[in-house]
């Protein structure tokens, strides 16, 4: 990981401040735990007693409690600050991580899966958190985009290795990884006593449930839908299309490929224009995405659906996130963490929807949901957030 962090120094006086280095690789570990699994679904169900099904229920499981704990992540991060948290979650991924790689079967790989959800749920909006604290925007903008390249890395290598080291190693491997990287993180966060805003004080909770607020909570569950729970597929539908399984990883790739390139045209994007904008942008793209997969079948379409799912992700999402940040300063931890938690809520809802459909390979008919989907989704959240923007701005 790109983490870099010098001691406390000879002084033996504690660090005021997380060290970038180790936001950014948060950030890669986070993507890289929560897209490891789905480049080996088909390896895991071929080496364990699991159906297919069952093995995309993991990566359900895994976004739902993820999503159910990020009320009280924010809670807890608003009362209790931004650091302990995600202490408190690194070392739950460990835990959960090990756990992981002891469990063969479907209940306990399902209990293990979901209990590392639940605490990888606080990792990611910690990150937004922190930057919605301290940044503001062009800056702020450009932050969660920087952010979202080192993310991006993590699910990039997510799947251009997982799959791979399932069917050649061992699959228990793929799990082990982010147990080490939790643990490489808690000793380099050792010497750190704040992180730059202790989140404690007066917290106003009622403004994170405002009609606004309420309205981009269900607009991030059909955004989780569309832009994660379908990349749970890629890898299997390309598999699906005749493609090995190491070859169907590189392509999936193709995701991260996407976020990467869209995040440096989003640091351009951001001057010129508005997010209302770059939220139809951004959406549009995401259609022209599921628009190619649904026409053709082929691996080349599928890729292209990565790739252009990865712009998407880095312009429309970021530009949701932005937005998700300034929905409630007074309890902007709560407003993050529901909205992350919604997001992956929708993820984990598409997930078990479309599992039966994932089991009679009926890819086809899950990237026409998703086109539907996008089309709605990019209307209603430009609509949104002008209407949003009028009110706020006078």
């Amino acid at each position: 990981m790109m983490a870099s962090a010098t001691g406390s120094g000879g002084s033996g006086k504690p660090r005021n401040r997380v060290p970038d280095g180790v936001l950014r690789s948060v950030g890669f570990l986070s993507f890289f735990d929560r897209f490891g699994t789905p480049p080996m679904l088909v390896v895991l169900a071929e080496r364990t007693d699991l159906s297919l099904g069952q093995a995309v229920q993991l990566v359900a499981a895994y976004a739902l409690l993820y999503a159910v704990g990020q009320p009280v992540w924010g809670l807890l991060s608003d009362r209790f600050g931004r650091l302990a948290i995600l202490r408190t979650a690194l070392a739950g991924v460990l835990v959960g991580s090990v756990a992981s790689t002891l469990s063969g079967s479907y209940l306990p790989l399902l209990l293990a899966r979901a209990f590392t959800g639940l605490m990888a749920g606080a990792l990611y909006p910690t990150l937004m958190t922190i930057l919605g604290d301290t940044r503001t925007g062009i800056d702020r903008a450009r932050g969660l985009s920087d952010l979202q390249i080192y993310s991006s890395l993590g699910t990039t290598i997510a799947a251009l290795a997982t799959g791979t080291l399932a069917a050649l190693v061992d699959w228990r491997l793929v799990f082990a990884l982010p147990a080490v990287g939790c643990l490489v993180l808690l000793v380099l966060l050792r010497g750190v006593e704040i992180d730059g805003h202790s989140g404690r004080g007066g917290v106003r909770l009622a403004h994170a449930f405002s009609p606004s607020a309420l309205g981009i909570y269900g607009l991030a569950v059909l955004e989780g839908a569309v832009l994660m729970g379908i990349l749970t597929y890629i890898v299997p539908a390309l598999q699906n299309a005749g493609v090995g399984v190491s070859l169907a990883g590189m392509l999936a790739a193709g995701f991260g490929v996407g976020v990467i390139l869209g995040a440096r045209i989003m640091r351009r994007l951001v001057q010129r224009f508005t997010r209302t904008q770059l939220i139809a942008i951004g959406g549009s793209v995401l259609v022209t995405a599921f628009l190619v997969s649904s026409l053709s079948h082929a691996p080349a379409a599928v890729t292209t659906t990565a790739v252009l799912v990865g712009v998407s992700n880095a312009v429309l999402h970021s530009s949701m996130q932005g937005w998700a940040t300034d929905i409630a300063p007074q309890a902007r931890a709560t407003s993050v963490a529901l909205f992350a938690g919604s997001l992956f809520l929708g993820s984990s809802l598409q997930n078990f929807l479309t599992a039966g459909l994932a089991d009679d390979r009926q890819y086809g008919t899950i990237f026409l949901m998703a086109l539907v989907a996008s089309i709605f989704l990019t209307v209603i959240a430009a609509l949104g957030h002008a209407s949003w923007k009028r009110v706020h701005s006078t």
